[in-house]
């Protein structure tokens, strides 16, 4: 039994909301900051690139037998989500800084201000062209790679790509109406729930990839979902207590 396709829509959805928000931030800083005409350029550029690579990894993907896509996918998307939820726990526990959408425009837009002038062919500032093109092409390639693996497994591409597709458009809108970076977005929390969603899909296609059978099938997601949250909050408590008691040694010894 396949996931529904309101779950599928809506996981890669919130996972590509993340993703198009950094991307923006980094479009606007170099079109704040030096020329809209080559950052445009470079987003553009930037879209058609991976499109090429959608359009060759799509078909590709399809055409291989379902247990062995689940395997390597399941695989790739554990390692993903670990990589994420790490970060998460992390910095809902104190020990690393919170992710700070308005303090890196700041620093985008110093470097993109520091920088040379000049231009190269028909794009009138390079810089601008190739921080926009860099954003676009390392944030989409993470948007492509969610959408492409979600869809491939559930098999419905279509489905995944245009759940990506709204995502991106959603926050393009909402960053041209407000032209300023989405600091609002709970992006913090946002990635907590997406490292979860795709440790926790890494694990259950995984395991059915190396051949078990899960109680209840895609049921079984109900209960390891769960299992993954309470596992990251234990973490995130038990960080969070190791810091406050180096911090209160550290002030006692101090004192």
């Amino acid at each position: 039994m396949a996931m529904s396709s309101g779950a599928l829509f809506l996981a890669v959805f919130l996972a590509c909301v993340v993703e198009a928000v950094e991307a923006l931030t980094i479009v606007l800083a170099a079109g704040t900051s030096r020329d809209w005409r080559s950052a445009i350029t470079g987003v553009v550029a930037g879209v058609a690139v991976l499109a090429v690579i959608v359009a060759g990894l799509g078909p590709a993907l399809t055409a291989v037998p379902l247990e062995g896509l689940r395997l390597v996918v399941g695989g790739l998307l554990l390692i993903f989500g670990l990589q994420w939820l790490r970060k998460a726990i992390l910095r809902a526990s104190g020990l690393k800084a919170l992710h700070d959408e308005d303090a890196i425009f700041r620093t985008e837009l110093a470097s993109a201000r520091a920088a040379a002038a000049g231009g190269r062919g028909l794009v009138a500032d390079w810089y601008s062209f190739t921080l926009s093109f860099k954003g676009v092409v390392l944030e989409g390639l993470e948007v492509a790679f969610i959408a492409l693996t979600f869809g491939a497994n559930q098999q419905n591409i279509p489905l995944a790509a245009a759940a990506a597709l709204a995502a991106v458009l959603v926050v393009t809108i909402a960053g041209v109406a407000v032209r300023a970076p989405l600091a609002r977005v709970p992006e913090n929390t946002m990635k907590f729930v997406v490292g979860i969603m795709l440790t926790s899909f890494g694990i259950f296609w995984g395991a059915e990839g190396a051949g078990a059978v899960w109680p209840g099938a895609d049921a079984a997601l109900l209960a390891v979902v769960p299992v993954v949250a309470l596992f990251a909050l234990a973490l995130v408590a038990v960080l969070r207590r190791s810091a406050d008691m180096r911090a209160t040694r550290t002030h006692l010894a101090g004192s």
